[in-house]
């Protein structure tokens, strides 16, 4: 009987856009990344051409700029399948999805705040921007027709002088609903909700790479894990590897072990338990532990030492057989 699986667990893809692999996707996702936090740069160096800039426009430049770096410098450890730099990058990825969420949406309210706002009457963040970059939200005539009224035109030459006049009312405010559900602005809203579904599968996408590195750096170098060699399923389910990161193991030793220890601990289950399909996880953790189990202590040293050419280790001098001495026959 396969395991029950909750509506809530987190997917886990095994290829990307069903064609690629998940560290092929991970460097496609990762370098759109790169281009999309090189704006951080660019809205800085508008400071020094003079460009009004908010107090959460420029918190979103310097925040644009430090996610740049960071994954820049993460970057290269996708080809080297990293554990713990996969993990930080993944997680990464995730927090950069919720602070944009966040920024995004505050931006959207502001704008349409802004243009169902009278002109120049909007206290909203960013209002001054918005008003100087879409003009129309302030225009300098706010009429509704514009009529041409001719009138022969005085003195010894021949024409008309021509005189436009508005006709229309006073400004009027148009309301928070007429102003979202005009048809640029639900374009715009359509288009925005698009990328984030896209955003969102990228981001499982991440997790999904992270969690492969991670699985494959416990199969190869654990020295024990439940799931491994177990063939009860429900049993495999409710088992969790051993934790890289927990304390007295290589990696568990300094902030990257406690790093890494808060990352896992969000979702144990996801990273560490078994999936229905762990047949090769079995297999190469069952290989891992044979190979322990049978070859006599000392077998790998020799070999590698037979192969290098340096020979078998000096024994103990406690071990040595006593060595005679040469005498010569005197007469």
């Amino acid at each position: 009987m396969a395991p029950h699986t909750s509506f809530l667990e987190i997917p886990r893809p095994k290829t990307f856009l069903q064609k690629m692999s998940l560290r092929t996707g991970a460097e496609i996702i990762t370098f759109l990344q790169l281009i999309n936090k090189v704006s951080g740069l660019y809205g800085l160096l508008a400071l020094l051409t003079g460009a009004h800039l908010s107090g959460l426009q420029l918190s979103m430049y310097l925040y644009s700029t430090c996610a740049l770096l960071a994954t820049l410098y993460l970057y290269k450890h996708i080809r080297l399948q990293s554990p713990f730099q996969v993990l930080l990058l993944a997680h990464l990825y995730a927090l950069d999805s919720v602070v944009n969420a966040l920024y995004t949406a505050f931006f959207g309210l502001a704008w349409f705040y802004v243009l169902a706002a009278h002109p120049n009457e909007s206290s909203a963040p960013g209002a001054g921007g918005i008003n100087e970059n879409a003009g129309f939200t302030s225009p300098k005539y706010n009429v509704s027709s514009v009529e041409i009224v001719a009138e022969p035109a005085s003195g010894a030459q021949a024409g008309q002088s021509a005189v436009m006049v508005g006709q229309g009312t006073p400004a009027a405010s148009a309301g928070l609903g007429a102003a979202v559900l005009q048809s640029g602005s639900i374009m715009s809203i359509t288009l925005i909700s698009g990328f984030w579904v896209l955003r969102v599968y990228f981001l499982f996408i991440m997790l999904a790479f992270a969690r492969q590195c991670l699985r494959q750096h416990i199969a190869a170098n654990a020295s024990s894990a439940a799931w491994y060699n177990s063939t009860n399923p429900t049993e495999a389910a409710q088992s969790l590897a051993e934790n890289p990161f927990a304390d007295g193991k290589e990696r568990g030793s300094g902030w990257q072990g406690k790093v890494g220890r808060t990352m896992l601990s969000g979702a144990p289950k996801y990273w560490l338990g078994a999936d229905e399909d762990d047949g090769w996880m079995r297999g190469v953790g069952g290989k891992f532990r044979k190979t322990a189990q049978l070859a006599p202590p000392g077998v790998n040293e020799r070999e590698r030492r037979r192969r290098s050419g340096t020979g078998p280790p000096v024994p103990p001098r406690e071990l040595r057989s006593p060595v005679l001495a040469d005498l010569q026959e005197v007469r």
